[in-house]
This record gives C-alpha cells, structure tokens and sequence, in this order.
C-alpha cells in the first residue's frame, strides 16, 4: 500500500497541471451529483418529503456539502493567489499613494488578501509603521473580512452571480468611503500612544519567486487553515438556516424583516453586530432569511454588520485605537450599512 500512496504525495508537485485538471474534474463531477444525493438521503428516511421536518432536512443534507465543496475549491484557488499577497508586499502597495486612490487599492486588495478581523492589530501596526494613512488602512479593515473569498464564493453558491456582484460592489463602496471619511476627520492623535509613537519601518518587499508547485502548497495549507477554522460554524449556520426554512412562518418574517417596515433594517444591525461569526456562519441564515420573504436590502444590512462590525473584532482594536476613534470607525460603517439596506429595499 504505501508503495501505491507515495507516488500519490508526490504527483502535485511532479506534474501540478496535470494534477490540477483532474481535482478540478472531480469537484464539477462531486458538485453536480449534491442535488439528487441530498434527495435520495432525504427519500430513505421515514420522514415526508413535503413535511416541516423533511424540507429542513434537505436544506441539510444539499448546503452542507454543497457549501464545504465550494468553499474548499474556492480557498485552495485563492491560498494559491494569496502567495502573491505577504503582508510585506501589501504595505508596500499601499505605503506612499495618495489618499482616494490609496483607498480605492486598499478595499480591492482586501478581497484577495487572506486577513480576517482577528488579524486586525497586527496588520493595523504594520501598515502605520509603514506610513499607511490611517484612512486607506480603514479601507482595507473593512473590506478584507466583509468582501473575502469566503462570502462572495458562499453568495454565489447560493444565490448566483447577479447577489454576488452586488455585494462586491456594496461592500467596496463601504470600505472605499468609510475609509476616506475617516481619512478627511484626521484622527491619528485617536491612536493610543504606543502605537503612534512606533519607528516608521521600509514597506519594501522581495519577490519570494515561487513556482506552481510551491503556490499549489500554498493552496493546500489555505484549506487546513481556512476550511479547519470555519466549518464548525457552517455546520452550526446551516442548521440554524435549515430550521428558519424548515418551520419559520413566511409571514412572521416578512413582518419585522421585510421592506415596507421602517425599522427593519436599523433593527438588523443592531442584531448583527454583537453576534460573533463569519461569512461561512451567517450565509446559510441570510439564505433561509430570503427564502421566508426577508427583504434583500435588510438581509445584506445584517451579515454586512455581522461580518464588519462584530463586537470581538471592537474589543481587539481597542488595544490599538482610543474610543472616539473606535466611536467613528463604527458610526461612519453602520451609516454606510443602514443606507445599503434602505436603496435596496427600495429598489428592489
């Protein structure tokens, strides 16, 4: 046996294209086989399949492993690119542009770059020590944990493309102009005392020259980390999703979630912001949510407060920010949430 596995181990990095044609082929061939396994699984229980119990049990048994297939194809890709992207090459990016441009680089580069809101202090003390302006820095903040891999590859699984791309586009525009209002406000005396005072460092950066193999390991080690961390919260938000689906009134919903209520969508952030979870956690929600006749603009309204504003990530930058700052930070965001939810629920 161990004769037949080594050259197994060894196959990604002697022919890494030819490895990477046959993964791909196996997870189109694994995706497009959920739906009728999700059935099949639900038909050989002593459950109704039109029953509360069977459609929440459906919702299971499909976005379970429809959302774990997505997620790991997308993060093995993405771990792949983020070889590009060391924090070292993404201070210099950022280090010496001009504000406005700088925070336009900034929200876009938190998309492919593999920082969440627990990497909020060292990477906010990175770039201030690179000369960063603290605007553009917000920018990235703000933009890496609400518009990353993980939630645009989830939104368009679940949703499709046309969801996905509105959320790129409301998330950047959120980080781009909260991050220049903050910017305009010029509030780095806001920065506790140790940091501010900080030895300015080089933004400068070496090329690491990888080959595919080396970014294809890259790609597997985003996996262990990425997928390890968050599929206990898939599981626990596609549980809760497939119980909202499966014996949550439509109408109880649409009551306090829906469009024509005034207050459903400052209520949405107020619920979202202490909750403590992530893309993979609050997607499945935002599913169920929809589907039970929740309006769009509330929904995004609450996984954006979810994922941007979340208390824990507020209790870590308190280490590095003073209260006035932490104050503005979250007013300037939660304004720029509260009008998403409102246009949208408006347009749509």
């Amino acid at each position: 046996m161990s004769t037949l596995i080594a050259p197994l181990k060894r196959w990604p990095a002697r022919q890494p294209i030819g490895f990477l044609l046959l993964a791909a082929l196996v997870w189109l061939l694994l995706y497009q086989a959920l739906d009728p396994a999700a059935e099949a699984l639900v038909a050989a229980l002593p459950v109704a399949r039109d029953s509360h119990l069977g459609g929440a049990l459906q919702f299971f048994f499909y976005d379970t492993p429809k959302v774990l297939l997505l997620l790991t194809g997308v993060v093995f890709v993405m771990g792949m690119i983020n070889s590009y992207f060391t924090p070292e090459r993404t201070r210099a990016l950022l280090a010496g542009r001009s504000e406005g441009v700088a925070n336009v680089m900034a929200a876009c580069l938190g998309i492919v770059t593999p920082f969440c809101s627990c990497s909020a202090v060292p990477m906010f003390i990175g770039f201030v020590q690179a000369g960063v302006p603290l605007g553009v820095t917000f920018s990235f903040l703000i933009s890496a944990p609400m518009v990353n891999e993980v939630a645009l590859t989830l939104l368009f699984g679940m949703f499709g493309w046309k969801v996905a791309l509105l959320y790129l586009g409301l998330g950047l525009s959120v980080a781009i102009i909260a991050g220049w209002v903050i910017g305009r406000l010029k509030m780095e005396a806001y920065l506790e005392d140790w940091v501010r005072d900080m030895p300015r460092t080089s933004a400068d950066f070496a090329d690491q020259g990888m080959g595919l193999a080396e970014r294809m390991q890259g790609g597997f080690a985003a996996v262990r980390e990425i997928v390890g961390k968050v599929w206990p919260y898939i599981l626990g938000g596609i549980a809760l999703g497939a119980l909202i689906h499966g014996y949550v009134p439509q109408d109880l919903m649409a009551s306090f979630m829906g469009r024509d209520v005034w207050w459903s969508v400052p209520l949405a952030v107020i619920i979202g912001v202490p909750m403590y979870t992530n893309a993979a956690g609050v997607i499945p929600i935002v599913q169920a949510l929809l589907a039970k006749g929740a309006a769009l603009g509330t929904v995004l309204a609450f996984m954006m407060s979810v994922i941007a504003l979340s208390l824990p990530e507020m209790i870590i930058l308190r280490k590095v920010l003073k209260l006035r700052l932490i104050a503005t930070f979250v007013s300037v965001v939660a304004a720029g949430i509260l009008l998403v939810g409102y246009v949208f629920n408006a347009a749509l």
